[in-house]
């Protein structure tokens, strides 16, 4: 028995219906890798941005906890605006609490990895906390992105400066305090 011919009309309804499921995921994770981009540069809700406004409002006047309320109010208005977490790291470094603070970070920079407001925030509160070297990577990967006189590292790189001369003078004391 003879085959069966393939006719001219056959063959891209098979490479369709071969490739169709491929192409569909593909332009799925495609569609979600875009939205995910540009999910940092979007407007917040108008309510979380007034709740922002009055977390700022409130961490200017000291008053921390009311700061870290505001901006707790304005993630629940609002999940998927990564800038809230830059401001509950900047409450939470008011407070001394710089672990807590580079956990925020890393939140906004697993949502926004070019961040370079949590890069530095980062690194600043990586100093705060007295671990230099690993300020130093957050440093480099600013100068990386953006280079040597960008805002972001000319400020990291003074705070880092800062913490090593304090480590150096609070090393001299110590030395000093001791007996001999």
């Amino acid at each position: 028995m003879a085959e069966p011919s393939l006719n001219r009309m056959d063959v891209p309804k098979e490479l369709i219906m071969r490739f169709a499921p491929a192409a569909a995921a593909l332009s799925l994770a495609l569609a979600i890798t875009a939205s995910m981009g540009h999910a940092g540069d979007r407007l917040p809700d108008p309510r979380a941005a007034a709740m922002i406004e009055q977390g700022r409002a409130a961490l200017t006047q000291g008053d921390v906890q009311g700061a870290v309320d505001a901006f707790e109010a304005a993630l629940a208005l609002d999940p998927g605006h990564t800038p809230v977490f830059l401001e509950l790291a900047k409450a939470a470094r008011a407070e001394g609490m710089q672990g807590k603070a580079i956990r925020y970070y890393r939140e906004a920079l697993a949502r926004d990895p070019g961040n370079l407001a949590a890069i530095s925030g980062e690194g600043q509160a990586m100093v705060e906390k007295g671990a230099l070297e690993k300020a130093k990577l957050n440093l480099a990967q600013i100068e990386t992105i953006c280079g040597v006189g960008c805002p972001e590292a000319v400020q990291l790189q003074s705070t880092i400066r800062q913490g090593a001369q304090r480590r150096v003078a609070s090393s001299e004391a110590e030395t000093a305090a001791k007996p001999n």
